[in-house]
């Protein structure tokens, strides 16, 4: 996948107050948190929902589903075991899914790896975003998670 350019992350880093320390945080650090609920919200999907979606626990394998379900760029935070969809500013009262996959906005920070973090270790893009407004259709983010809850349990028919 081509590299996202500066630009995606500048538009990200604007949804902060002062995108400059978005930027020194990304260089210092290698996250900054962003506040949710102004240019983007997420959507938060526990990764053994993701994994039963995909079909699958092989990370290379999970983030190509993530890629072609969701459309939109996936930050993964492998040590809490959890799956962000960068979403647009959807009403999070309206979202069908909140106990199975809570969406955040308003009032909430998401820690945002910087543009190199790919994985797989600590918290990467599981999904760059590629251009400016890149974002997870909130149906499409559905959709995943409700193939995710359909499916038979194991031992269940």
């Amino acid at each position: 996948m081509r590299r996202a350019g500066p630009a995606v992350f500048d538009w990200l880093a604007r949804s902060q107050g002062d995108a400059r320390q978005a930027h020194r945080e990304w260089q210092e650090h290698g996250i900054t948190l962003l506040p949710l609920g102004t240019r983007f919200n997420s959507v938060s999907l526990p990764a053994r929902l993701v994994r039963a979606a995909a079909g699958t626990a092989d990370l290379d394998l999970v983030n190509a589903t993530l890629a072609q379900l969701l459309d939109g760029p996936v930050i993964h935070n492998r040590p809490q075991d959890e799956y962000h969809a960068l979403v647009g500013t959807f009403p999070v009262a309206r979202w069908p899914y909140p106990d199975d996959a809570p969406m955040l906005g308003a009032g909430h920070y998401l820690s945002v790896p910087a543009s190199d973090l790919t994985g797989p270790t600590g918290l990467y893009w599981a999904v760059r975003p590629r251009i400016v407004g890149d974002l997870c259709p909130v149906q499409s983010v559905a959709a995943l998670v409700r193939i995710a809850r359909d499916l038979p349990r194991p031992g269940t028919r």
